[in-house]
């Protein structure tokens, strides 16, 4: 079997038309059985890519937002210490004294806005980081549905060969199971 949800759907389809022209009742509805669970892997296969993909973009722009926080923090402290300097500066007194405490209040207006921009980023970065465990959560009960209704391939192949019923309930079974996966990745 191959990685290509798509390209493995499309071959079990294949399998299943030249077994249903065997023109055996079990035959075709196990062949029928394949081609449903072909459907349903590469569904979930597909649905386990987007997923893991989306968990890594997450993850990777709340780093990137990580950085404008810790960026916006810097600016900050760096404002902070020319506020303190200016203070100091305008309290020993002489003739820039005014200019000295009109430039310490501008600091200290212009640190709120930093301190929003900041606090805005972090929020921004806890929003990304909570949405990347959301993808990897999906991406694990999607990589189990996708096993089950792989192994539920395999078993409705031990089902053909051998015609031989429990297979094939067990292939049916192993189906549902991988449903119920797929509908728990998004509940």
């Amino acid at each position: 079997m191959t990685h290509d949800p798509a390209l493995d759907a499309h071959e079990h389809r294949e399998h299943a038309e030249h077994a249903s022209h065997e023109k055996d009742g079990f035959i075709s509805r196990v062949s029928i059985t394949v081609a449903a669970l072909a459907v349903l892997a590469a569904t979930a296969g597909s649905l386990e890519t987007v997923e893991a993909s989306g968990a890594i973009t997450s993850a990777s722009e709340a780093v990137l937002v990580q950085d404008k926080a810790t960026d916006a923090w810097n600016e900050y402290q760096a404002d902070s210490l020319k506020k303190h300097m200016y203070g100091i500066a305008a309290d020993q007194g002489g003739p820039h004294a005014a200019d000295f405490r009109k430039t310490a209040k501008e600091q200290s207006d212009k640190q709120a806005e930093i301190k929003k921009r900041a606090e805005e980023n972090e929020a921004e970065r806890d929003r990304l980081v909570r949405e990347s465990a959301q993808h990897e959560r999906r991406h694990h009960w999607l990589t189990g549905a996708a096993t089950l209704v792989e192994i539920g391939i395999a078993l409705s192949t031990v089902a053909i060969i051998t015609k031989r019923q429990p297979f094939w309930l067990g292939a049916v079974g192993l189906g549902l199971v991988g449903l119920v996966l797929a509908g728990v990745a998004f509940a």
